[in-house]
Parts: C-alpha cells; sequence; structure tokens
C-alpha cells in the first residue's frame, strides 16, 4: 500500500505540496473552499470587477491521482486527521498548511466561491460611491490597498493611518523612499506615529460618512473604512500531542527540516509557521520544496534530510498595475518598470492556473 499523506489547507503551500506530492503517496488535500483563493489579487479584485474572477481556481484538476476532500480539519494529531463532518483520515505522513486569517478584502473567509464573489462586488460598490476612503494600517496590505483604489479612482481622497512611525520598516531605506515618492504622486495621505483615538463608527467596508481623530489631534473624515492588518494563524484544530506546538501567537514551532518539533511525520508550512520571516506566499513555496523533498526522502527510507534556510529580506509591492516598487535578492530597489514585470496586469494569475490547469473561474 502507499504511504498516505494528507494536507490539511488548500493555500499556496497546501496546494503546492499536495500537487508535489502526488502520485509519490496517496494524497488527500483537505480544504473547506470550494476554489482555491488567490490572495494575491485580492485587493485588485476588490476595485476591478472585471479581475475578480481570475482570484478563483477550482480544485478538481489539481490532482492527477489524490483526492481533494471539501471539509474542515477539526482535530489534527499524529497520525490521525478528523474532519467537521466526522470523517477521520489516517495518515502516515502530515502536512499542515491551514495558513491565516486577514481581514476582508485581503482574504476572505467565505467558502462557497459565488458568495465570495458578490462580496467583492458589494466591496467595488461601497468603494465607487465613496469620496473619501480611510485604510487603518501602512503595512504592505494598506499601501497595496491604497494605490489599487487610486488606479481606478484618482479623484478619491485616500489616508492611510497607523501607529508606526515610518513604512516597511523592515526593508532598506531605499524602498521605503521610492514607495513614498510614488505615494506622493497619487496624493495618498499618510498619517503616521498615532492611533486612531477610537475605531470608526461603522463597520469595515460598510457606507457612511464618519469624523474620527487620532492621538495627535489629526482630524479625518471619511465615507468608508477597511482594517488593514491583523494576521491570525489558523491553528485551534491541533489537539492531543500536537497542541504544546501551537504557541500563544497561535503559530506552529518548526524544526530547520520543518517537521513539527517533536514529530517525525508531521510537517507544517507557510503562515502557521514560527519561522521567522515575512509572511508571503513566495515563502510558502520555498517550504514545499523542502517538506515535499523531506516526506519523498523518509518514504524511500533516506534518514538525510534537507534544511530550510530563511532568504533575505525581498518584497514585491504594486501599487496599481503600473506602479509600485520591490527590494529584490542581489538586484536591490527596483521602480515600477520592473515591479509591474513581477506582478503588473497579471498579478501571478497565469502562474496559478498552470498549476491548477485551468484560467480563473
Amino acid at each position: 500500500m502507499p504511504n498516505k499523506v494528507v494536507v490539511v489547507g488548500g493555500g499556496y503551500g497546501g496546494s503546492a505540496a499536495a500537487k508535489a506530492l502526488d502520485g509519490v503517496s496517496d494524497v488527500v488535500l483537505v480544504e473547506p473552499k470550494e476554489a482555491f483563493f488567490h490572495a494575491v489579487g485580492a485587493l485588485r479584485a476588490a476595485v476591478n470587477p472585471e479581475f475578480l474572477p481570475r482570484i478563483f481556481f477550482p480544485y478538481d484538476k489539481l490532482l492527477a491521482f489524490g483526492r481533494v476532500v471539501r471539509d474542515r480539519a477539526v482535530r489534527v494529531e499524529p497520525g490521525r486527521v478528523t474532519l467537521a463532518s466526522g470523517e477521520e483520515l489516517a495518515a502516515d505522513y502530515i502536512v499542515l498548511a491551514t495558513g491565516s486569517g486577514y481581514p476582508f478584502p485581503a482574504k476572505t473567509d467565505v467558502d462557497d466561491t459565488a458568495a465570495a464573489q458578490q462580496k467583492y462586488r458589494e466591496a467595488q460598490a461601497n468603494i465607487d460611491a465613496a469620496e473619501h476612503v480611510l485604510l487603518l494600517g501602512a503595512g504592505p496590505v494598506g499601501l497595496e490597498f491604497a494605490g489599487e483604489i487610486k488606479h481606478v479612482w484618482p479623484e478619491k481622497k485616500v489616508v492611510i493611518v497607523d501607529p508606526v512611525a515610518d513604512i516597511l520598516s523592515e526593508y532598506d531605506p531605499e524602498l521605503r523612499e521610492e514607495v513614498r515618492r510614488q505615494l506622493a504622486e497619487l496624493d495618498i495621505q499618510l498619517v503616521l506615529g498615532s492611533p486612531l483615538k477610537k475605531n470608526p463608527p461603522t463597520e469595515p467596508g460598510a457606507r457612511g460618512t464618519f469624523h474620527v481623530s487620532t492621538a495627535s489631534d489629526v482630524d479625518i473624515t471619511a465615507n468608508i473604512w477597511f482594517r488593514c492588518f491583523g494576521v491570525v494563524p489558523q491553528t485551534a484544530y491541533l489537539t492531543g500531542a500536537l497542541a504544546d506546538v501551537r504557541r500563544p501567537n497561535g503559530q506552529v514551532a518548526v524544526s530547520e527540516t520543518l517537521q513539527v518539533k517533536g514529530q517525525d511525520t508531521v510537517f507544517a508550512l507557510g503562515d502557521i509557521t514560527d519561522i521567522a520571516e515575512p509572511k508571503q506566499a513566495s515563502a510558502a513555496n520555498r517550504h514545499v520544496e523542502v517538506v515535499a523533498g523531506n516526506i519523498k526522502a523518509l518514504i524511500e527510507g533516506k534518514r538525510e534530510l534537507a534544511a530550510y534556510q530563511p532568504g533575505p529580506a525581498a518584497i514585491i509591492l504594486p501599487l496599481g498595475p503600473t506602479g509600485g516598487a520591490a527590494q529584490l535578492p542581489g538586484r536591490g530597489i527596483a521602480g515600477p518598470d520592473v515591479t509591474s514585470q513581477f506582478k503588473g496586469a497579471d498579478l501571478l494569475t497565469g502562474r496559478l492556473g498552470q498549476l491548477f490547469g485551468v484560467g480563473g473561474v
């Protein structure tokens, strides 16, 4: 009998891991969403309804030999995955790849594709009706979202508020300078170094004019706001022998081989790992190479496993389809031309189409 591998979570890392192990072992991918959600393109989908279908990819052509189970893991322990339906999956190896939650529209927590798309269409209509947009959070999500909004509606006033003193402080000063230059050209206002005294009275993404002020008494009037911070690792399902590897922040303790600490047959990758590096889809893909290679090695009876080494700080930050900046290892700081070559109008949808054997749905 072939070894059974259960991959829990069908995001960037989970889908790629399942694909890499398909045929090498008996793979089951557990994922509650009807289709893969391409979070890299989510912010553009929130402003451009024509782009929206391109961020959903059905799972039915991902695996040639394994299967995808549309369900949610509620208990995971070595050798067994229990689903919300009550089904139990025995596993020789388990890959934890459940990723993280993040406020809408950077991510969606809606499992049904039609319902998720409707939520994005409503957001687009609400932004369209607003004259002033407030974004809370000056990290990559807030900055990218501001650029997408300004590309579609250059006349709108967009304000970004964050208690941090500067943007992108974990990256090189030259990158920050280039991003600030483009934000100024787009007339995007940064209000940094002071939080809001109180959150807006309306729900995020809802229409409704409001007035707020920062702790430093900067007054802001807007018609809509969005929360652009708050990563939450999705690991509440860990039980039994795996309960102790879940850190207080929800991340999972892993060794350099990406095996869960204290476990030989359970691996973790992507956003849920406690590796000190930016939580990006590119990092998850690098994790996949190590995890899939190590599981193959164990199946073949090898004892030497590969170790994962985090790469240098890197980021590709679009500010609309033709803007943005990047910090690339070995290439330094790049401006809009290079950034748009990497992410630009496509936002990597073509590459995902190859992985899933389809175009966007």
